[in-house]
């Protein structure tokens, strides 16, 4: 991710926790962000997924080499593994925009 990405992610989780009970509280780690915030989770779990549908893929498509998995397996894998990645991209440029419309607002 670039700077950009990581502040937009960095002030949604804020403010996520600024939201519920509690959550001006004590802060953890260097950036200020709580260890239990729900959108990190969020973002932890989708990247675990994109880990998981690529190395999925990419066993699939070793073990066709050596004949021991289908085409039709291969390319199941790799097109999972492909909307897996679109659809994280399209999560993050949607946080990125909505972070953006804010900075944009007037105060």
């Amino acid at each position: 991710m670039n700077i950009k990405q990581l502040d937009a992610v960095n002030a949604y989780s804020q403010a996520t926790k600024q939201m519920q009970p509690g959550g001006l509280g004590a802060r953890d780690g260097v950036d200020g962000l709580q260890s239990n915030s729900a959108f990190g989770a969020l973002v932890d779990q989708a990247v675990g997924n994109v880990q998981k549908a690529t190395e999925t893929a990419e066993t699939i498509s070793a073990k066709s080499l050596v004949d021991q998995a289908d085409m039709v397996d291969v390319v199941t894998a790799v097109s999972n593994a492909e909307m897996v990645v679109d659809t994280v991209v399209s999560v993050r440029d949607k946080v990125i925009s909505a972070y953006n419309d804010i900075l944009k607002m007037p105060i």
